[in-house]
């Protein structure tokens, strides 16, 4: 095969929703950018992770509400679920948006390259496509290669019986028994999409407890949801062995009760990520990585070569597809020679189980460990018109104040819709906003995001809505000067 030649300003390595972001960012500022990624634009989040899964998820949560239909006083009967077509509908979602992506790369002259890329030296990039090597010479190059899912011996991945995310949202039967492996947040999303659907769910975590890092209080509601849909979730036990029989196999469990036997179908390995850093050259080029194989970078994604930046999952936790492309922003403009720095004060996250969970900021516990003296206040979902008249009661919002001076530290939502209603936590936090000001602040009747003003009120000590025992001394006890209305 032949050896083509290429020359650009910037290369991009990895397309997902970091280095997608950064390829048009830095095509916007003027540069000539070439993008490189061996599998589809758009990468894990937009083809096999963040919007199928969601796209899914939410099928399955129509099946589960028209179920539940009967207590509004409306029936519904044959109601089936044809995975085929609704795999369809999926695809065709991702095909839009990847589409689109790509589209946007011609817009704003991104060239796509599909290959193999590792380093030669730090200005020549070697990228193994299907026609050949194709020779790239540039001056900076940013690395957003994600991350891949953890294999487990004895459970690797073979797409047939054990599955990753990628391979559980492509099922065109609904499979009886579902095995999932880990407790985290991808395990706990499919595994519960798949108990909507009516598989048989069950949960092994090694850790004492799920979505570890979570505030407790918010995964049990989540855990309450679970044990409604009959999932049964397994803490401090750990899958030692699958004895396949024909298609199906029969997992052995430890259990903190013992061991203990289930027919599974299918399962899903859900146990975590590694950096995708291995295979890139990068010892080549002088880029320094942690003890887990992360990349090291400095306040403008710099790695310790200053010609070659990195964003996203390849540069530690958390992983999340937005906290990639604000990375991507920051990267793109200062290989442009702009002067900025990565400056978030925080980073929402939202966790799409059922309810959902959103947390942005620190949670109690960070907060008193960071030395702040802490107020706190709680408003249930179940007190909220527009959740009762969805019929979606169970959830709260917790937010976490400084009680010396009132300042927002952090806001935890689980509940429906929670993964939209956090943005505004964030904003407010961003902003260095007071409890006082979403207090304060007007929200619409009637809507979820008067549960943000109404825990607010609950943490000033004058909650309306719900009925909270005043404690002597307690904020809303007497006026507040600074509170102008």
């Amino acid at each position: 095969m032949s050896q083509q030649a290429k020359t650009a300003d910037a290369v991009v390595i990895g397309a997902g929703p970091g280095g997608y972001v950064a390829a048009i960012r830095l095509a916007q500022l003027g540069k000539k950018v070439i993008c490189v990624d061996r599998a589809e634009i758009g990468g894990v989040c937009l083809n096999w992770g963040c919007i199928p899964s969601k796209a899914m998820i939410a099928a399955s949560s129509l099946v589960e509400t028209i179920g539940k239909a009967d207590t509004m006083g409306i029936t519904v009967t044959g109601v089936s679920v044809d995975m085929g077509r609704l795999k369809s509908w999926k695809d065709g979602i991702v095909q839009r948006l990847t589409g689109g992506i790509a589209e946007l790369f011609k817009r704003n002259g991104v060239e796509a390259l599909k290959g193999d890329a590792t380093f030669v030296d730090a200005t020549t990039i070697s990228v193994e496509t299907a026609q050949g090597e194709v020779v790239v010479r540039t001056q900076q190059t940013l690395l957003a290669t994600g991350a891949s899912v953890v294999q487990l011996p004895g459970l690797e991945i073979d797409g047939k019986l054990t599955l990753s995310a990628k391979e559980a949202l492509d099922l065109t039967e609904i499979p009886r028994h579902f095995l999932v492996v880990g407790g985290g947040i991808v395990g706990c999303e499919i595994g519960t999409y798949m108990a909507k659907l009516g598989a048989q769910v069950t949960i092994v975590e090694l850790a004492d407890e799920i979505l570890m890092g979570v505030d407790p209080e918010l995964v049990k509601v989540v855990a309450r949801g679970m044990k409604k849909r009959k999932m049964t979730v397994l803490t401090g036990s750990k899958v030692t062995k699958l004895e396949k029989k024909g298609a199906s196999a029969e997992a052995v469990i430890v259990t903190k009760k013992g061991e203990q036997r289930i027919p599974v179908d299918k399962v899903l390995v859900a146990v975590g990520f590694r950096p995708n850093s291995k295979g890139l050259g990068l010892e080549k080029v002088g880029v320094e990585l942690d003890a887990r194989g992360h990349v090291k970078v400095d306040d403008q994604l710099r790695s310790t070569n200053k010609a070659i930046f990195a964003i996203g999952d390849l540069i530690g936790a958390p992983y999340l597809a937005h906290k990639a492309s604000k990375e991507a922003m920051v990267a793109a403009e200062v290989m442009a020679g702009l002067d900025v720095t990565l400056d978030v004060k925080c980073m929402p996250s939202a966790i799409f189980t059922d309810p959902e969970i959103a947390t942005v900021g620190l949670s109690e516990q960070q907060a008193r460990d960071a030395g702040h003296d802490v107020r706190t206040g709680q408003f249930p979902f179940g007190a909220n018109g527009r959740a009762l008249s969805t019929n979606h009661p169970d959830g709260f919002v917790k937010f976490v104040a400084d009680a010396k001076d009132d300042t927002l530290l952090g806001v935890h939502v689980v509940g429906h819709e929670a993964s939209d209603l956090i943005s505004e936590a964030a904003l407010a936090i961003e902003m260095g906003a007071t409890v006082a000001d979403i207090g304060l602040t007007v929200h619409p009747h009637p809507t979820l995001s008067e549960t943000f003003m109404e825990a607010a009120h609950v943490v000033e000590g004058h909650a309306i809505h719900i009925f909270v025992p005043p404690e002597k001394g307690a904020p809303g006890s007497k006026p507040r000067p600074a509170a102008a209305h």
